[in-house]
């Protein structure tokens, strides 16, 4: 880079010696007004020698005396300098942000350090990021040996998945096969993971070919069913475009059959069988809700009981099962607790399974028990300063029984 200490020196080397364009114009311009041929300086260098005194006379000119034009063209001249010179220390930033990236990294190939910084001839420098490598995908079988409990679910995945497998291979060789329906019945209570078996399978499916797309769209009544005539078909054929290349997951699928006069429902029902039938190779439909409710509505309409013709029924969790996603809860968020505080939630966990009713939420209720805990834990470290990183990962019992104090006082002052 030039050595701009001396501006004299970077107005030559920016225009070479004789001064700038702007200059040169001008002095062409002052030699015509006096009647001078301005090509006539490299033909007859004699001549301009001798009217060097005259020319150096115009030269002192002050600067109130020099052309308007003259002035607007040194400060354009002026303004190039400026831009030269901020582009030679750009280049010696860019070329810093470089040195960095090999340093920090081990690299020693200059193209190696250009793709670290990310940049590129002409661009600025881009923050670097060192970014932590991505972990491999898992498969939809890995997801589904990872799930707490679900043994006999896992066993039905498993054989459908089997199923659907050699169904394809024979598909593949030209042979004959056997119609099977896709379609599910995913019962029992709320909780037990019929959305999170839903996904995986989805995924599944994706992988033997079965399915393009492998993706899941969750909907209820209130995402198929409209409130004027005519609107509820639109609506559900958009989810049902939504899904296609996937599965449509319908929870609470009951309430679509209420039986009420007025009521659109139906309208749904018949649209979803319709799109069934006419996208059978790519489209799976599973519908989700209580057991006795569930029953109720696939037989309620021999379009439903014709394509519904396999149940998985998901069973609540044992104790422990609930114990087992209360610790994969803390061991994803980075929680531990203290012996105390694991006694206390252990037993809390026993209590509630044990005193379960009718319609037990299952992991909902591990996962309220969960956040209601961090919420106290917060509660407690807001009051610390500057609490580390132990303090932010450790539960105590004073988390755990803040609710039950709560509890009492309540009950206390009624």
């Amino acid at each position: 880079m030039a050595d701009y200490k001396d501006l004299g020196k970077v107005y030559d080397d920016f225009f070479g010696p004789g001064g700038s364009p702007s200059f040169k114009e001008e002095q062409k311009k002052e030699e015509q007004k006096a009647g001078k041929d301005p090509d006539q300086h490299q033909e007859n260098p004699s001549e301009d020698s001798s009217n060097a005194e005259t020319e150096g006379s115009d030269m002192a000119l002050s600067s109130e005396e020099k052309s308007p034009d003259l002035m607007e063209g040194l400060l354009v001249d002026i303004r190039k300098i400026r831009e030269m010179v901020e582009a030679d220390f750009h280049a010696i930033d860019l070329e810093a942000e470089r040195e960095l990236a090999r340093s920090r990294n081990g690299l020693t190939d200059p193209e190696a350090a250009n793709e670290e910084t990310g940049a590129a001839s002409g661009n600025p420098a881009q923050e670097i990021q060192e970014e932590k490598p991505k972990e491999p995908e898992k498969s939809g079988m890995e997801e589904l040996e990872e799930l707490i409990g679900l043994t006999t679910i896992k066993e039905d995945v498993k054989e459908l998945v089997a199923l659907m497998k050699a169904a394809q291979l024979r598909k593949d060789q030209g042979m004959k096969t056997v119609p099977v329906s896709l379609h599910l019945v995913f019962s029992g209570n709320p909780g037990t993971g019929k959305t999170t078996v839903a996904r995986i399978l989805a995924k599944l499916y994706k992988e033997i070919g079965v399915l393009s797309k492998g993706q899941l769209v969750e909907v209820d009544r209130s995402g198929l069913v409209a409130g004027f005539v005519g609107q509820t078909a639109i609506k559900t054929q958009e989810k049902i475009k939504e899904a296609l290349g996937g599965i449509l997951f319908i929870d609470e699928a009951y309430t679509l059959s209420r039986g009420a006069e007025n009521d659109f429902g139906q309208e749904a029902i018949d649209t979803i069988l319709k799109a069934m039938e006419d996208h059978r190779d790519d489209f799976v439909v599973i519908v989700a809700g209580y057991t006795n409710l569930m029953e109720k509505f696939i037989h309620s309409n021999p379009g439903l009981k014709s394509r519904f013709n396999k149940f998985i029924e998901f069973p609540d969790y044992t104790a422990d099962e609930l114990q087992g996603i209360f610790d994969l809860q803390c061991k994803k968020y980075e929680y531990t607790l203290d012996e105390e505080a694991k006694e206390l939630i252990s037993a809390k966990i026993r209590e509630m399974e044990q005193n379960k009713g009718e319609n037990f939420a299952n992991a909902r209720e591990v996962r309220n028990l969960f956040e209601a805990l961090i919420t106290n834990q917060a509660f407690r470290i807001s009051a610390m300063e500057n609490p580390g990183p132990e303090e932010l990962r450790l539960v105590t019992r004073e988390d755990v029984v803040k609710d039950e104090r709560k509890t009492e006082e309540e009950a206390h002052d009624n």
